[in-house]
Formats: C-alpha cells, sequence, structure tokens
C-alpha cells in the first residue's frame, strides 16, 4: 500500500487509542497541527483506505443520533507503523507560504516588503501563543517525545520571530 500524507497520522493516533475520526482531527488540531495538519477531507478517505488494507478496524459506536465510528490499529497495522518508525530516512518538507512571497518580495517596495518580514514576525508570535496555550497548567507532563516536539515548536517560534527581527535590522542597515 502506497502511504499518504496522513497515513501515518492516523496509524499513530489509533495506536494510541481508539479514536474516530471526529477524534482525530480533534487530536491534530491540539497537537500536530503546527507541523502535520490533517484535514476532515483526508482524513475520512483515509480511515476508509486503511480499513479496507486491514491497517485498522473500525466498529460502529453511535453517539446520541449521530453515527460514529471507532478505529483501532490491527497487528498488520502496528507492524506498518513500527516499520516506518524504524526508518532511518527522514525527509523534511516546507511548504511556507510567508517565504514564498519573501522570495518574491523584491518586486513590492522596500516598505512593504519589510510588512511582509513584519507578518511574518506576527506569526510566529501569534503560533508561540497558541503552543503556549496548549499547556493546560495541570502539571501533568507530557510523555517524554510529545514533550521533545511540543518544545520544538516552542523554540522554533521563538527563533522564527528572532530571525524576522534580525533580518530587518540588517535589511533596514543595508538600505
Amino acid at each position: 500500500m502506497q502511504p499518504t500524507a496522513v497515513t501515518w497520522v492516523l496509524l499513530g493516533l489509533v495506536a494510541l487509542k481508539p479514536r474516530s475520526g471526529y477524534d482525530i482531527k480533534r487530536v491534530v488540531d491540539r497537537s500536530i497541527r503546527h507541523f502535520w495538519a490533517a484535514s476532515y477531507g483526508q482524513i475520512y478517505p483515509e480511515l476508509r483506505r486503511l480499513e479496507d488494507e486491514g491497517w485498522i478496524a473500525g466498529e460502529d459506536n453511535p453517539r446520541g443520533g449521530r453515527s460514529r465510528r471507532v478505529f483501532q490499529i490491527t497487528t498488520t497495522g502496528k507492524a506498518a507503523l513500527r516499520g516506518w518508525l524504524a526508518g532511518r530516512e527522514t525527509r523534511i518538507e516546507m511548504r511556507d507560504e510567508s517565504l514564498l512571497r519573501l522570495f518574491f518580495a523584491d518586486t513590492l517596495t522596500f516598505d512593504d516588503a519589510l510588512g511582509l518580514l513584519r507578518g511574518r514576525r506576527e506569526g510566529y508570535r501569534q503560533m508561540l501563543e497558541y503552543l503556549r496555550s496548549l499547556d493546560d497548567g495541570s502539571g501533568q507532563p507530557d510523555t517524554p517525545f510529545v514533550d521533545v516536539v511540543y518544545r520544538w515548536g516552542l523554540d522554533y517560534c521563538e527563533w522564527g520571530m528572532e530571525w524576522c527581527e534580525q533580518q530587518e535590522r540588517r535589511l533596514r542597515r543595508a538600505a
């Protein structure tokens, strides 16, 4: 089976505990969205595909008047997930619309181009604020590697804000 952009997200989350598509979307939005987004339009078709391949098993579990299907990982799915996790090939993709705009900013006035850089800094600030809001203050630590990724997000946003400030100062000096 050829994995999609959300295959490993779904398998990983279902391996942690059985979940519905709605549950998966909620967890994605509150945890990994800052580096790996998944829409309902990706989640539900992939859940069907993974179930058809035997990597997950679903069970109808309606809530109230709503239909609901809860999925759990199968032995085959666990093997696939472990194989992917054990893989040493790591591809880091970067699709960043803000960087794309900066790349073409020379077509703007200097002040408008600097506005893009300030907008990028503001985006980092907003993401940092969002990430900090995920800490529920309960004092309950995340699992070690969830915490590693969370700290990466915090550090990345802080670095990004500082980088934008440095670049704005550099560009102003050079102008």
